[in-house]
């Protein structure tokens, strides 16, 4: 097969094209540049958008001898991920931008280009396997649990995960960084990014508040109570207890945590922790990664809102667009525009993005 191998600079793409290459595949490394200003994202190791990155990709390609190629791919980042990042914050919801660039960009972007030019399929270093089953090709949990990123992938649709690889799903991440050492890859002990990539500073807060502007607003209790001023509701984030700054000090020292934020009257609600139990999830725009489940029945299965959050045994129903989970046990901080993924043990079955709670 002729392969495009998705090269972030990093220590498992570096593997996973020389794992593509050992395949007998026909492959081909690509860095992908997501600003026009490199500078512009983080610097140094905790990021994937990099010049740094871009020059750790090169060498890496260049020790396992394939050619290597930069795309641009900086107005569809902004466009799919940055401007979507910023309004959903104005909605008062809490997005997660890896998601989004795994749909918009590392896959379907990227995949696009790759037919287009006569490629059959994307290999990239995520954490996640696809294995053959009555189902189909269907993707499943990583070996490694502590690595393991089908939740992030969730969000690609059969079509997508059809042209996809992933070469390091069955391997633990321990042993990837000995195989690089035994290939003589430069990248070897380079360290995992963390964060947003796109906020140089990793200040969320004051780069939201950069963009977005400062408009202070009401900090209320559940009846309705003023108990502070915030500086811009979008800096806070449901479950949040530190940081509030309120005026009026909690009956008997109880704590209060971030309930709800409404943009519309521009108000922080907080209360008690109880407050945040969540038994009923309602999420939208659903993406099947394999068959789609019988509309109008419930069914069985595990639910996950975090990357690395638990996954909670639930009863999940779906009309096709939209799903409704009710789980065995309430979950504490659950925020809309947070993702819903929905797994049949170590099988992902799909995701949504939560858009009601409960």
């Amino acid at each position: 097969m002729k392969i495009i191998a998705a090269m972030s600079g990093g220590v498992d793409s570096a593997v996973a094209a020389a794992r593509a290459v050992d395949a007998g595949d026909e492959v081909i490394g690509v860095h992908l540049a997501l600003s026009s200003n490199p500078q512009k994202y983080r610097s140094g190791a905790r990021g994937c958008c990099t010049i740094e990155d871009s020059h750790d990709a090169r060498r890496a390609a260049d020790v396992i001898g394939i050619p290597f190629y930069i795309w641009d791919m900086a107005e569809e980042f902004h466009e799919g991920v940055v401007e979507n990042f910023l309004e959903e914050y104005a909605a008062g919801r809490t997005p997660n931008p890896c998601l989004r660039c795994n749909e918009k960009i590392k896959f379907a972007a990227v995949l696009d280009r790759a037919k287009a030019l006569g490629f059959d399929a994307v290999a990239t270093g995520h954490y996640a396997q696809m294995r053959q089953t009555p189902l189909g090709r269907t993707m499943h949990r990583a070996e490694d649990p502590l690595k393991d990123q089908s939740y992030v992938l969730a969000v690609l649709n059969k079509s997508q995960l059809d042209g996809a690889i992933f070469p390091l799903g069955d391997t633990h991440k321990e042993e990837v960084r000995r195989e690089a050492k035994r290939r003589g890859l430069y990248v070897a002990n380079k360290p995992d990014s963390h964060d947003i990539c796109f906020v140089p500073s990793g200040n969320n807060a004051g780069w939201l508040h950069d963009r977005l502007g400062t408009e202070a607003g009401p900090i209320v209790d559940e009846a309705g109570t003023k108990l502070g001023e915030h500086q811009g509701a979008y800096t806070y984030t449901i479950g949040q207890r530190r940081g509030l700054n309120l005026t009026v000090p909690a009956a008997g020292g109880v704590p209060r945590y971030v309930l709800k934020i409404e943009p519309l009257t521009n108000t922080v609600v907080v209360g008690l922790k109880e407050s945040l139990a969540v038994s009923e999830i309602e999420g939208e725009k659903a993406i099947w990664c394999g068959p789609v489940p019988q509309a109008g029945q419930e069914h069985r299965g595990y639910a996950q809102i975090r990357a690395h959050g638990e996954a909670l045994a639930c009863t999940y129903s779906t009309d096709g667009m939209q799903i409704r989970v009710l789980l065995d046990q309430p979950l504490l901080g659950l925020a809309t525009g947070q993702g819903l993924v929905i797994y049949d043990e170590d099988r992902v079955v799909g995701s949504a993005t939560v858009s009601a709670t409960k």
